[in-house]
Order: structure tokens, then C-alpha cells, then sequence
């Protein structure tokens, strides 16, 4: 099973529009350290599955008939909008997979198009999708969210973004399986105080350590993290990583 980050930045991205910091000043320079909305890409036995639809050029990227589905996180613009362009295509079935959400994104559930919607995930269910097992987990976020549990070729990776901490009955499941591999939200330096919608380092560091995984991706980065880092380069544990678009595990 092979994951690709598609994308690791927060819903502004990075470079910032406008912004002059030292992130976003490196990120305009050098397009290696720029981050598109966040996704990635899971791979398995032939298949291929996409986690979120925020990039705009989805119908660039793969083409007809590449995908085996969608694996839909929530729907805030910046995980979902590639949809709206993608549902006009023709000749085909895209299955999305996501959570129950009344209001969905702008108008998708009215016309569809070749997206199917019709089967959403209910929390902690778990579903055989071909060669990957996946299993939704609830966050904690401002839409309805799931995170997902994929299994596949004995491995096991817990894909967890958008969240502010973990749900227990989450953190208690994932406590039960060993990790070979976890991505989680992490969209801002350590806060003084607790914040709202998206993990800061702190939060971040505390689920990584309570999960205890092989190794820890970080996800869905701000550029106040990005800068951040690059003046405490040496502040994360041995076994977490801060996701880059393009890397693979």
C-alpha cells in the first residue's frame, strides 16, 4: 500500500496571498516548499483511492476511469471543491465516500453529475473497498468529519485531518491497532490557549504520543507553522515528519 500527499496545506495554502513572512517568502521562491490544499493518494492492489478533493485540476491529474473513488473527509470548500468541476464528466460513476452532511458543499448534491453521494459513511463503520479496508472515525471540526482507518498489504495508517484533538471513542479505537503510519492535522505553532478547529503542535504531539504510531506525518500546515519551524528546526520527536506535497510512504 503506497500513500501520496497530494497536498498539505491549510485552507490559505502556502504562499499566503500577500503575505511577506519568512514561510511564505521561502514557499514564493522555491515552489519545492509551497502546499496545496490538503489530500493524498492511497494505492493498493491495482486501486486507486483519493482523500479529498480540494485540488482544483482534478480533472488534470487522473485521468477517466484512474480513480476507484473518493474518500471524502468533510465538505469545506478547500477538501471539496475539485468536485465541482469534476462532476460534469461524462461516461462514468465516480463513488464519493463521506460523511452525512445536510448542506454538503454549495449546490453538489443537487446536481451531481457523475458523482454518486449515495452512500454515506455512518461513524465507525467499517467498509471492505476492494484490496483496503476503511473504517470512518469521527473528529472533532466545525462540519460533520470523519478521519479514515485504511487497511491493506498488512499495513495499517490512520489518515486524521480536520480535527482539534480526538474524539475519546476515536482515540480509544486507534489505541487498539498498532499504527505503521499516521497523518495528522497540525495547522499551527503552539497556541496559549487551546484552539478552536485545527490542532496546534502541542495538541498534535499529544495524540501522537497517546497512538504511539511507527511514524507520524504532519498535515494540513499554516504558514505561521512553516515559520515556526524554520526558527526551531530541531523541535519535533524522532518519528514525526512535516508532510511536504508530492512525498511518498
Amino acid at each position: 500500500m503506497r500513500l501520496t500527499l497530494l497536498g498539505t496545506g491549510d485552507a490559505r495554502q502556502v504562499p499566503v496571498y500577500g503575505c511577506q513572512c519568512p514561510a511564505c517568502q521561502a514557499a514564493t521562491a522555491d515552489r519545492g516548499l509551497r502546499r496545496l490544499p490538503c489530500s493524498a493518494l492511497i494505492e493498493c492492489a491495482g486501486q486507486r483511492w483519493l482523500i479529498d478533493s480540494g485540488l482544483p485540476d482534478l480533472c488534470e491529474r487522473f485521468p477517466p476511469h484512474s480513480l476507484s473513488g473518493i474518500l471524502q473527509t468533510h465538505y469545506h470548500a478547500d477538501h471539496a471543491q475539485g468536485l465541482l468541476h469534476l462532476r460534469w464528466g461524462q461516461g462514468l460513476i465516480i463513488p464519493v465516500h463521506g460523511p452525512a452532511d445536510p448542506e454538503g458543499l454549495a449546490d453538489l448534491y443537487k446536481h451531481p453529475g457523475i458523482l454518486d453521494f449515495s452512500q454515506p459513511f455512518s461513524a465507525f463503520e467499517q467498509r471492505d473497498l476492494g484490496a483496503i479496508k476503511v473504517t470512518a472515525l469521527p473528529l472533532t471540526h466545525s462540519k460533520p468529519t470523519f478521519g479514515y482507518l485504511i487497511e491493506g498489504d498488512g499495513r495499517l495508517i490512520a489518515y486524521l485531518t480536520d480535527t482539534v484533538g480526538l474524539p475519546d471513542d476515536t482515540l480509544e479505537l486507534l489505541q487498539q491497532r498498532p499504527l505503521d503510519l499516521l497523518v495528522l492535522d497540525c495547522s499551527m505553532p503552539p497556541q496559549p490557549q487551546a484552539p478552536r478547529n485545527h490542532n496546534d503542535l502541542t495538541l498534535a504531539l499529544d495524540s501522537i504520543a497517546r497512538l504511539q504510531p511507527r511514524q507520524a506525518v504532519l498535515t494540513h500546515i499554516g504558514h505561521t507553522l512553516d515559520a515556526w519551524l524554520m526558527e526551531q528546526p530541531r523541535s519535533l520527536p524522532g518519528n514525526v515528519v512535516v508532510g511536504r506535497d508530492g512525498v511518498v510512504f
